[in-house]
């Protein structure tokens, strides 16, 4: 009687712990089955935001750039005009050709053709030489020139250094801002030091969406790279992300 009773305990204690795992296993199952399916729909979300960005660019090189320029070639043929008239046509030039540059800035940072062109490290070159002109922030970038990655994390690498470049110059009061890139083994590593004014670490949740976070964040998980932010309050902050190469 009593070995029955054992037999009983064990072949139900047996059934309830393959229960238990195969409820666990089926949770793992799903659980990673649902982190791949949002990152399959992170992933065709920005490709679907690049090809965006890549056409409003083509329109604004195609379209309106060639426009504005006949305009100002109408402008520059009239005669026979009063001083007077002839000053406010000359303002008139110099307002179009601040748009002309204006949209190409626009068209590059939506777009930048030196990308696919020349690839990462002189894609950001081109980029941070336009923002150091503009003397609002000193921009030191340090990257061997035969740096060449994937296209697709390329592209992406671009994208987060662009945001990273935009909270600096928007969020952090800076006047100055390292950028590193460097390729050891199987990861490349991509650094962002500033001196601007910081920020409370605990704070970081609160501020994410101000910072333009999600959109890094996004992007480190599809290529599956680290992101690591360091601040404290006037001690600058500092971004790193390893992305594996393998």
């Amino acid at each position: 009687m009593e070995d029955k009773l054992f037999y009983t305990v064990v072949s139900t204690s047996v059934i309830i712990a393959l229960i238990i795992m195969f409820f666990v296993i089926s949770v793992i199952r799903y659980h990673r089955r649902y982190i791949r399916l949002q990152k399959d729909m992170i992933r065709a979300e920005i490709t679907m935001q690049e090809l965006e960005r890549k056409r409003i660019a083509n329109d604004l090189h195609d379209s309106l750039g060639p426009l504005l320029s006949s305009v100002k070639l109408y402008m520059q043929s009239i005669e026979n005009i009063s001083a007077d008239n002839r000053a406010l046509l000359n303002i008139a030039n110099s307002h179009i050709d601040e748009t002309i540059t204006g949209l190409r800035q626009i068209s590059y940072n939506l777009s930048p053709e030196s990308l696919s062109r020349n690839g990462l490290v002189k894609a950001i070159e081109e980029y941070l030489f336009r923002i150091n002109s503009s003397k609002v922030i000193e921009i030191d970038f340090d990257a061997k020139k035969d740096i060449k990655l994937p296209e697709n994390i390329e592209i992406h690498l671009f994208r987060i250094i662009q945001e990273v470049v935009n909270n600096t110059m928007k969020h952090a009061q800076a006047t100055s801002l390292r950028l590193i890139i460097a390729v050891v083994g199987n990861q490349v590593t991509v650094m962002s030091i500033d001196n601007g004014i910081g920020f409370n670490p605990n704070e970081m949740g609160k501020m994410a969406r101000g910072l333009g976070l999600s959109s890094i964040r996004s992007r480190c998980e599809i290529l599956n790279a680290s992101l690591t932010i360091t601040s404290a309050i006037d001690q600058g902050c500092n971004y790193v992300i390893k992305v594996p190469l393998s």
